[in-house]
């Protein structure tokens, strides 16, 4: 699904170690997202990455400049649910600019 370490009763992002209850991250109703440029989100836009990001637990590293499409916001600490390169995976607003 995302690049996440399920434990019993917590996840953990596999790209900067934050950890929460399971299932927050689908909970509640999500507020302005904003992208590193102050630009606010919404589901479906397209964004860049702005920096390189490597993913803990995995040599894999998601390069600056890759675009990704059709994104979904969450609450919780990583606002955004995308796919790139067919993987799921929970990114921070604050990595990302809109296309």
């Amino acid at each position: 699904m995302h690049d996440i370490v399920a434990h019993d009763d917590h996840v953990e992002c596999m790209t900067c170690g934050h950890e929460w209850v399971a299932g927050a991250e689908e909970s509640g109703v999500v507020g302005d997202v904003r992208d590193a440029h102050g630009t606010l989100l919404h589901d479906g836009d397209s964004v860049v990455l702005v920096k390189d990001l490597k993913l803990n637990g995995s040599s894999d590293t998601l390069k600056v400049g890759t675009k990704v499409t059709k994104i979904r916001l969450v609450s919780g600490d990583h606002e955004v649910d995308c796919k790139i390169g067919g993987r799921g995976v929970l990114l921070k607003a604050k990595f990302l600019k809109k296309a």
